[in-house]
């Protein structure tokens, strides 16, 4: 909509257009008319954009922001209430605050959303070391409780529990009869189960009886 080459047709000084009359011509919906208004106060109102977002490539962009709403509000500007000039500082002094607005509560949500997320991970690190530190005492609660079996009940338990065999499976791979392996596996069982509950209650502890 606005080019820095568009104006109106050259008028001598003595009779060059006000900007009262060229908002009634932007009113009347005349581009060149605009243009001319850019063209005369783009300087002016990018000093204060600029000062207000303290950004060069922010201004340029909002300067072209505002003469299209300059285009588009054109109809509610009344010269009795002010000068033209007056009315487009006041409409680029209020896009700029707006702006800068907006730019200041996108930089609050994304530094709370990175404090946030910060706690958040610190949070999961703590909960996994935690957990962490639980499973390996639990590990060596059990390797001391194994380690007091008889052999032979802690090597049934071995591989019924860390190999998944059945009953049936460690029977045919040590060649012990089926109800030798069934009374030792019960009886290893059964003594972890109290060794475990003596040492803290924790009865959420299985083990696999397949």
């Amino acid at each position: 909509m606005i080019n820095d080459t568009e104006a109106l047709p050259p008028l001598s000084s003595t009779d060059e257009a006000s900007d009262e009359q060229y908002m009634a011509a932007v009113t009347a919906r005349d581009q060149a008319a605009l243009a001319a208004l850019y063209q005369r106060h783009k300087c002016l109102l990018r000093t204060i954009v600029s000062r207000i977002l303290n950004s060069d490539s922010e201004s340029d962009d909002l300067l072209q922001e505002i003469f299209i709403e300059i285009w588009n509000q054109a109809p509610n500007y009344d010269p009795s209430k002010g000068k033209a000039l007056g009315w487009i500082v006041t409409l680029a002094r209020r896009r700029s605050i707006d702006k800068l607005r907006k730019k200041q509560a996108s930089f609050r949500c994304e530094e709370r959303l990175r404090v946030e997320t910060d706690a958040t991970s610190q949070a999961a690190s703590h909960i996994a070391a935690d957990l962490e530190a639980v499973a390996n005492d639990h590990k060596n609660i059990l390797q001391r409780i194994l380690k007091s079996l008889p052999d032979a009940q802690r090597d049934v338990l071995h591989l019924n529990f860390y190999h998944g065999l059945s009953h049936r499976e460690i029977a045919a791979r040590t060649g012990i009869p089926l109800g030798t392996i069934k009374t030792r596996l019960d009886l290893a069982l059964c003594k972890v189960r109290k060794s475990v509950l003596a040492l803290g209650g924790m009865q959420a502890w299985t083990l696999n009886q397949s």
